[in-house]
């Protein structure tokens, strides 16, 4: 299925997507894909608040700060590696029954399915700039990526696939 349909269907059905990825064969390489894909996003939706604070404070050039930006969001790989070996870790202490496998996979697949929300918050931070509108998406885009992230990590503690 779609990368694209799985982002739409995470949002109310998050156990069936990652259900089918973890009936899938292991892929590291499609772990990683989600991942990458993911992070592009991300720095996509950085762009409007980065050209914001360009026009805001012209002596440091929008290249500088894309370059900063990207280099950021690579480096933030190991991060997200080891985030979810500790979901792995605590959900083995309340007895998860899934693989580091299926715990990179969890998060993986849930930090995708939320980026079209990162995407809304990068234009609300680029058109209106800081408030309590920005604030209210932060929080959405926030308990969004949780919530779908604990539902997919409690489906892949399952032990059934992954």
């Amino acid at each position: 299925m779609a990368v694209t349909t799985d982002i739409v269907q995470a949002w109310w059905r998050p156990k069936t997507v990652i259900a089918r990825h973890l009936q899938r064969p292991k892929s590291e390489p499609f772990a990683l894909s989600l991942l990458v894909a993911f992070l592009l996003l991300a720095f996509v939706s950085l762009w409007p608040a980065l050209s914001r604070q360009a026009v805001l404070q012209p002596e440091v050039p929008m290249v500088q700060r894309l370059v900063a930006a990207g280099l950021a969001l690579l480096a933030s790989i190991p991060f997200w590696y080891l985030l979810a070996a500790l979901s792995r870790w605590t959900a083995e202490i309340f007895g998860g029954q899934g693989s580091y496998y299926s715990a990179r996979m969890a998060l993986f697949s849930a930090l995708l399915a939320v980026a079209p929300g990162l995407l809304l918050q990068g234009l609300v931070a680029g058109m209106i700039g800081p408030g309590r509108q920005f604030d209210l998406v932060v929080i959405l885009v926030g308990l969004g990526f949780l919530w779908i992230w604990i539902s997919m990590l409690v489906e892949a503690e399952r032990g059934n696939a992954g």
